[in-house]
């Protein structure tokens, strides 16, 4: 692990702190500051808009960081109570791909750690924040809490530091500074300081206020306060006087916006977290407001902070501060629209999801998971709307298993599993029941093997999914993704030449298609989770109703997958025959994208473990070329890991390193940690055979502290743990049993970031010993054969690999 710095942006796309333009607060900085030594809890409360966060970045970036740094999640966009546990873990940078709970996790991550765990905006998940927190106090001595929030935690132990407004001369100091910042120079006279006063100090209100300055001057923006003071008084008379202050500031300088921005900025409020110009475009167009206008009405929201805008790997994208979406979110209420535009942004997040999943298989995969990465919010907010509407269900199957590729691909397991059974979920009038009992077609075999019945293929099957798009397709992505049945948006043109964004679900046997595909996505997660026997639950119930519907293309996932569950379970002879059954259905119904191609990388897994290697590799460089063609990397990667899997068997261990540095490098990128642990394990084996026994030890340690957030070590298979023993066997022999153990704790050590940076960057070794020839293979007599293969000389010199380490 690293410790956040002030303005870092986490791995669940923290908003950063701007702390360059922070002006006074010395008195709570230093009060803030010796809370945080004398106790283990400590909470800054206060209202919306005074500056809790930015004075929590402040001081934890000011002073010493713990040894394992200062972390900081943001729990503003969190709406699901369920989902705090998972924030946390996202933001600690953990990907665990198990079926523990995300407490377990981070509890088990954090055990012997020492740092500071910063929870900003948990005001509207008190009872579920303050439980956790509870718990991780008293399991983990090394751990301290700063929380930020509108409330306190309320629980014992808790130091509470109530924030309250600037003092006069440094709202008039921060006043100039935001004024500075828009070129519109202020002195420090009557006019600015009555601003301020009237303003009650609070820094929100003091920065709309500056915001104005390119329209208003000091003693107008003066002369206007009093009115909007009067008129938009907020709250009742039970309210704390600075929270009607703060109502009535956002509120003047609501009442200060023309009619067209008072309506985006209501609208903008559907959104969770950041969003871009197109997203506003769709969802915030019509009704009074013209799709062309809404770029020139942002433009103004921005020039008077309503709206900010930040560069990102993704492009531009803007944001709301809470206080503020809030505010706009009350007046969308009370203008009746907040259905229409809410099913408005759902219906732009399934389509943004459909087109993500096209474009999957193509070279704009790495886009693609950074976009998928950046609206994340969003997507979980279209995925909660789908699961409460009453006639959400279809689509929040469809969106769960539209976004496979970010479950599977991106490190999202977990989360991607609580989606798809949700979404799975019966329903009142009992539609999931309906498909309880399917007509026989043939019994399966023990993991679904084809039934004696197949029906041929219907012609009402969506033979084009995951076609690759056509380039007209990249121009207008995203432009405008309306789902079948749903009216037009006023004011936004139909794109020129485009149908409707494949895989969105039609009446009838799209449901029915939707619902298939959710089951088999599942049955994969739980797969790549160790959980077999829910897995195979779902994929045979999946097969049965494909047959029954007459949908080839999902029997034909659901026999794929089925085959994948037999390779990790060490069947390889029924490995091999579903899956080349599925290669073959796929084939037969013109099927070709990521998943088809990891089905080939999976046949040739089970060939390389069945001893024909020259099949295997075959398979594979089938794979790379086609990856290659259409630009596809994530399955390209596993091909990689398989031909440096024969390359190691063979003798060749620098092609082997080569092509494990490139596996490991694609899967890193994604945040695939299955495939980045696996390239680790097989890049030990290369080292011990290179004649770096105590490096090999290291990375043996830095995989066996990655396995946990996997699943079960190596699946629990003797074929995929053979290599592991045969590296290890040889390490303890050449170093020892004590300095084996000792560099396999130097590799437990290691963060994920440090391990892959060790992995991928250590130095050439010296020249070392061949392989051995021929497959490794799951019996003692194999391997005692492969461990005389590796010779016993020890290299002249074997240095301990350093640098790229960080404190993990």
């Amino acid at each position: 692990m690293r410790g956040h710095q002030p303005g870092d942006t986490g791995a669940n796309g923290n908003l950063p702190l701007e702390l360059d333009g922070f002006v006074g607060r010395q008195a709570e900085l230093r009060d803030l500051t010796r809370a945080l030594d004398s106790s283990r809890l400590v909470t800054v409360t206060g209202p919306g808009g005074i500056g809790k966060s930015r004075l929590a970045a402040r001081v934890t970036g000011g002073r010493c960081a713990p040894p394992d740094g200062t972390w900081r999640v943001e729990l503003t966009a969190v709406r699901d109570p369920e989902f705090v546990d998972h924030a946390v873990v996202e933001s600690l940078g953990l990907t665990d791909h198990t079926t523990r709970a995300p407490r377990e996790t981070l509890l088990a991550h954090l055990a012997g750690r020492r740092l500071l765990l910063v929870l900003d905006g948990f005001e509207h998940l008190v009872d579920p924040c303050a439980d956790l927190v509870v718990e991780l106090l008293e399991r983990l001595p090394g751990l301290s809490v700063l929380a930020v929030g509108r409330r306190p935690l309320a629980v014992s132990g808790e130091q509470l530091l109530a924030l309250g407004p600037l003092a006069e001369d440094e709202a008039v100091e921060l006043f100039r500074e935001r004024a500075g910042r828009r070129g519109v120079p202020v002195a420090d006279d009557p006019h600015v300081r009555e601003l301020c006063r009237r303003l009650d100090g609070i820094p929100l209100a003091v920065e709309l206020a500056a915001g104005r300055l390119g329209a208003l001057s000091p003693d107008q923006l003066l002369e206007r306060l009093d009115d909007r003071f009067r008129l938009l008084a907020g709250g009742g008379r039970d309210a704390l006087p600075r929270h009607r202050t703060l109502r009535t500031a956002i509120g003047w300088s609501h009442e200060l916006c023309t009619p067209e921005e008072r309506l985006l900025w209501s609208r903008l409020s559907v959104f969770a977290g950041r969003f871009d110009l197109e997203a506003a475009e769709y969802v915030c167009s019509g009704g009074g407001l013209h799709h062309d206008d809404v770029l020139d009405v942002l433009s103004a929201l921005l020039a008077q902070s309503v709206v900010a805008r930040e560069e990102t790997a993704t492009g531009v994208r803007y944001r709301m501060l809470d206080t503020v979406r809030a505010y706009g979110a009350e007046w969308l209420e009370a203008t009746g629209d907040a259905v229409r535009l809410r099913r408005r942004h759902r219906d732009w997040y399934v389509g943004l999801a459909t087109w993500c999943e096209l474009d999957w298989f193509s070279p704009r995969q790495n886009e693609v998971a950074a976009r998928i990465e950046a609206e994340l919010p969003n997507l979980r907010c279209a995925l909660e709307h789908c699961l409460t509407e009453p006639d959400g269900m279809e689509l929040a199957r469809h969106l769960a298993g539209s976004l496979w590729f970010c479950w599977v691909g991106c490190g999202r397991l977990s989360e991607g599993r609580h989606w798809l059974e949700r979404s799975l979920e019966p329903e009142p009038h009992g539609e999931l029941g309906a498909h309880a009992e399917p007509e026989p077609h043939g019994e399966p075999g023990a993991y679904g093997e084809p039934g004696t019945h197949h029906r041929e293929p219907d012609p009402r099957v969506e033979l084009e999914a995951h076609r690759e798009p056509e380039p007209r397709v990249e121009l207008e992505a995203h432009r405008e993704p309306q789902p079948h049945g749903l009216p037009e948006p006023h004011g936004l043109p139909e794109p020129h030449g485009l149908s409707e964004p494949h895989g969105l679900p039609e009446p009838g046997s799209g449901s029915e298609h939707a619902r298939l595909k959710a089951l088999w996505v599942l049955g994969y997660v739980a797969i790549l989770q160790g959980d077999t026997v829910p897995a195979l639950a779902a994929l045979q119930r999946c097969r049965e109703e494909a047959e029954h519907a007459a949908d080839p293309t999902a029997v034909a996932y659901a026999e794929h997958r089925t085959g994948c569950l037999a390779l990790v379970s060490d069947d390889m002879p029924r490995a091999e025959t579903l899956l080349r059954s599925a290669l073959a259905r796929y084939e037969e119904i013109g099927e070709l994208n990521s998943n088809v191609l990891m089905g080939q990388v999976e046949l040739a897994m089970a060939r390389a473990f069945l001893g024909d290697l020259p099949d295997a590799v075959r398979l594979c460089e089938e794979v790379r070329r086609v990856c290659e063609d259409h630009g596809e990397r994530w399955a390209r990667s596993y091909a990689l890991y398989v031909l440096a899997y024969a390359a190691w068997s063979e003798g060749d261990t620098a092609r082997a390193r080569a092509l494990l540095t490139d596996c490991l490098s694609c899967a890193h990128t994604f945040r695939d940690l299955l495939g980045s642990v696996l390239s680790i394990e097989l890049l030990a084996l290369v080292t011990v055979a290179q004649g770096d026994p105590a490096e090999a030890a290291v990375l043996q340690g830095a995989a066996a502290a990655l396995w946990p957030s996997v699943g079960l070590p190596l699946f629990g298979s003797a074929y995929y743990n053979a290599p592991h023993e045969l590296c290890e066997a040889k390490a303890r022999q050449r170093l020892g049993d004590g300095r084996y153990e000792e560099c396999v704790r130097q590799g437990r050590a290691l963060g994920r970031e440090a391990a892959v940076a060790r992995a991928l960057g250590r130095a050439r070794p010296h020249a070392g010993l061949p392989a051995p020839r021929g497959p490794v293979r799951p019996t003692h007599e194999a391997l005692g054969t492969t461990h005389e293969a590796l010779g016993t000389h020890e290299p002249a010199a074997s240095p301990t690999r350093k640098g790229g380490e960080t404190a993990g």
